[in-house]
């Protein structure tokens, strides 16, 4: 089983902007891709990280599976106006994606 951390960084006041455009990802593009919202977390920095910070995990069960996941984002037909959507809300260069094993 594997964890997949996507983080990012909102700029300041966009926060709630980009945590509304992450739930509505999940609802809409995470499932058709198959990463139900149910197995999604959204987290933000609250004590000891910055509080504009976003991370987003899904749990998969293989890396295949993940990536399958992200050939099928690339090519949602609803996920380039989304990031365009998204695009003005975050800190350019703060997305970073890390992949963890669960043991």
């Amino acid at each position: 089983m594997f964890l997949a951390r996507l983080t990012m960084e909102a700029k300041f006041g966009h926060k709630q902007a980009v945590i509304d455009l992450m739930r509505r990802w999940d609802e809409t593009i995470g499932r058709d891709v198959g990463l139900a919202p149910s197995r999604q977390r959204l987290l933000t920095g609250s004590i000891g990280a910055k509080e504009a910070l976003l991370v987003s995990e899904v749990e998969v069960e293989s890396l295949a599976e993940l990536e399958e996941a992200f050939a099928k984002i690339g090519a949602h037909p609803d996920h380039p106006a989304w990031g365009l959507e998204m695009e003005p809300h975050v800190v350019s260069g703060t997305s970073k994606w890390e992949i963890f094993r669960i043991l």
